[in-house]
């Protein structure tokens, strides 16, 4: 875990939020590097959940929202951990993580006491108005499903989509954690992805599609690079299900720190829609309040187990063997010499062709050895070298990060090499 934290602030993945005033626990910043890979997994999230789906269509719901609607969704009550305080040091940490405890009572040499579980609801509170002492208190969202649950009429009627069908939607979330850590994993501020779909009130329709988006999402997991036996299904037991969850199981992944929650697939009944008195009317005039199967997914955790899963480290070097579909470059263009004109003129427009495409790099220093090793560690599945054949011929070696092999191909075929390679 060390060296992945490491690594991404060497070469700008991750940052500690606020670092030159001493960071804020629990948020982190995502650099260069870090922002193109995020955005590379909602880009093929969109894709997977939107785009290549007739019956799923997108939302983008605001973050602040009417305090009446945390009320309906049980959030103000029933968005809860439990909270025990350190007697001896006064630290808090949450009750139900034993490994958490455990590892507290050991500074203490046993000798802790505690004091009983009370509940800390982790809505993060807000102000908003411009008069002091007379603003409207409000809330940063806990999650970001209740924008589509708000919206539901409003999508029925402005679109042709039918039940069944999804409403999608990514967008920032706020909780107040009692104890965040392990890297980015329990942070304060994060991303969502998340489906809520919305089927006929039927148990035979709840078991289907609940299977199928079960399915769904841990293929496109796989289909994007995590090993499946790095994942797995957990089911939840009935005393830790979601207040608003008939049935639930999570997507976990074998972290460093252990197996861990990263999705989350839930039956919610028809909690929601009830809860804000929605209902649908279908084609033949029949009126009943749908269930909603949902997938939810952390980007930050997924990104960071998209990087465990990549870390590689292989003959003294370093490899982030990311797909290519999420490496944040694509490719990069190196001239064999950087004070060669010629070379570094070709290399130019061949990294100013491929930059209208893809994203590409341009990298002039040290020798080449040295280039390769930071691309390796930047998860670049492909380095283009121009070199004095290059000048004669108009073709450029190409290595792959996986294997180290080298080809050489026409400058004029790159393009649709790369259009294959990225598929």
């Amino acid at each position: 875990m060390e060296k992945i934290v490491a690594l991404c602030k060497r070469r700008g993945f991750i940052y500690p939020g606020s670092e030159i005033y001493g960071g804020l626990t629990g948020t982190w910043d995502y650099g260069p590097l870090g922002a193109l890979l995020k955005k590379n997994i909602k880009d093929e999230w969109w894709k997977e959940m939107v785009q290549l789906r007739s019956d799923v269509v997108g939302v983008d719901a605001a973050i602040m929202m009417n305090s009446t609607v945390w009320q309906k969704s049980g959030h103000l009550e029933a968005f809860t951990d439990p909270l025990v305080e350190c007697k001896v040091c006064h630290q808090r940490f949450r009750a139900d993580k034993d490994d958490e405890i455990s590892s507290h009572e050991k500074i203490h040499k046993q000798k802790t006491e505690w004091t009983a579980p009370q509940k800390f609801n982790l809505l993060v509170k807000a102000y908003l108005g411009i008069i002091e002492g007379a603003q409207d208190e409000i809330y940063l969202r806990g999650e970001i499903t209740q924008g589509a649950f708000v919206n539901f009429e409003n999508v029925a009627s402005s679109t042709r989509v039918k039940i069944p069908f999804g409403i999608a939607q990514i967008g920032k979330a706020f909780r107040n954690e009692i104890t965040p850590g392990n890297f980015t994993f329990r942070s304060r501020e994060f991303e969502q992805m998340e489906l809520e779909f919305f089927i006929k009130p039927e148990s035979t329709e709840g078991n289907k599609w609940f299977d199928y988006w079960k399915n769904q999402r841990i293929n496109w997991y796989t289909s994007l690079g995590i090993r499946k036996e790095n994942l797995r299904f957990r089911k939840h037991e009935e005393k830790e299900r979601a207040h608003y969850a008939k049935f639930a199981e999570d997507i976990e992944y074998n972290a460093p720190f252990g197996w861990s929650e990263f999705e989350g697939i839930h039956n919610r009944g028809d909690f929601d829609l009830s809860a804000h008195s929605l209902s649908y009317v279908d084609e033949d005039g029949k009126k009943y309040t749908p269930w909603v199967i949902e997938t939810s997914g952390g980007i930050d955790r997924s990104l960071l187990f998209f990087l465990l899963d990549a870390y590689s480290e292989e003959n003294g070097r370093t490899i982030l063997k990311l797909h290519p579909k999420l490496a944040p470059i694509k490719a990069a263009v190196f001239p064999l010499l950087a004070n060669k004109e010629n070379l570094v003129s070709e290399a130019r427009k061949i990294y100013q062709t491929l930059q209208k495409e893809m994203m590409v790099a341009w990298d002039d220093r040290g020798n080449i050895g040295k280039r390769y090793f930071a691309q390796d560690e930047a998860g670049t599945p492909f380095c283009i070298t121009v070199d004095f054949q290059s000048l004669e011929d108009k073709t450029v070696t190409i290595r792959d990060r996986d294997t180290a092999k080298q080809e050489r191909i026409k400058t004029e075929n790159l393009q649709e090499y790369f259009q294959k390679k990225l598929k």
